[in-house]
């Protein structure tokens, strides 16, 4: 803690990030310092030079000096969204993990728990894609639609928009015959058709166009008799390819279909 002239700093941390407040005696906030944007937002013009002596010691390197910046609709829609709307907090398989709590099963099961099996590929996708926030994309997960069905995982970035659904592959052969998806000695499902209308309900919900990824957890192999109509096929391993993908999104229309996305209530009628 520091003081200049009845100014104080005052270190905090938010989101994982320090912040540094520059307040009055009298607890007033005049100023605070964003090291990681090396920018220090002033309050008042008037104070400008005080902030700025008081917060020397702290300075890093050049920083950008100004009002804080306008908030944007995103960030307003953000601010009034209530917390058990948000969808941004929930984790990778987060249904799985509720439901999995709820109900663990048999420990005597002759079979392992098929919930156990879904909920590690989705962490493992999840986690793929979560590495991405470096690179402009936001993802939620599991969000819930009517009827029970709920979209794995959804991408946000530079790229488009993506349904991702995370199948389970570890170490088995994974054919596609388009709509059909073979896994080892399971039986063929129509997982394709199912993806292309989970993705179709996004869009509407959205009011943008969401593109289908089914995402593969750990395959030993993958093969395809041809590309599926319109529905991208990715390993998780192959998932960071996603941040080479560009030109269609600004970074203000991402972080406004995000804001939309992120409330439960836009889901409710898809």
């Amino acid at each position: 803690m520091s003081g200049h002239r009845g100014l104080r700093v005052i270190p905090t941390w938010l989101h994982g990030q320090e912040r540094l407040y520059v307040c009055r005696a009298d607890g007033g906030n005049v100023a605070w310092y964003d090291r990681e944007a090396a920018r220090v937002n002033v309050l008042s013009e008037d104070e400008r030079e005080d902030v700025l002596q008081a917060l020397g010691p702290f300075l890093t390197g050049p920083v950008a000096v100004g009002p804080p910046p306008v908030p944007t609709p995103a960030d307003l829609a953000r601010l009034g969204l209530h917390p058990d709307d948000d969808l941004a907090p929930n984790r990778p398989g987060e249904a799985l993990l509720i439901a999995l709590d709820r109900d663990p099963g048999s420990a005597h099961r002759l079979r392992p728990d098929p919930r156990r099996r879904a909920l590690a590929a989705e962490q493992a996708v999840g986690e793929a894609l979560d590495a991405l926030d470096g690179a402009g994309w936001h993802v939620l997960h599991s969000i819930p639609l009517p009827g029970g069905d709920r979209i794995h995982h959804l991408a946000i970035g530079p790229g488009g928009l993506f349904a991702v659904h995370a199948l389970q592959a570890r170490k088995q052969r994974v054919h596609i015959a388009d709509p059909l998806v073979t896994v080892g000695r399971h039986e063929p499902a129509p997982l394709l058709r199912h993806l292309r209308t989970t993705a179709d309900r996004a869009s509407y919900a959205l009011t943008a166009e969401v593109r289908p990824l089914l995402a593969l957890a750990g395959p030993a192999d993958l093969r395809a008799e041809a590309p599926p109509r319109g529905v991208r096929v990715l390993r998780d391993s192959d998932l960071g390819s996603l941040s080479r993908l560009g030109g269609v999104l600004k970074p203000a229309d991402a972080e406004a279909l995000h804001a939309t996305a992120r409330d439960r209530r836009t889901w409710e009628r898809v």
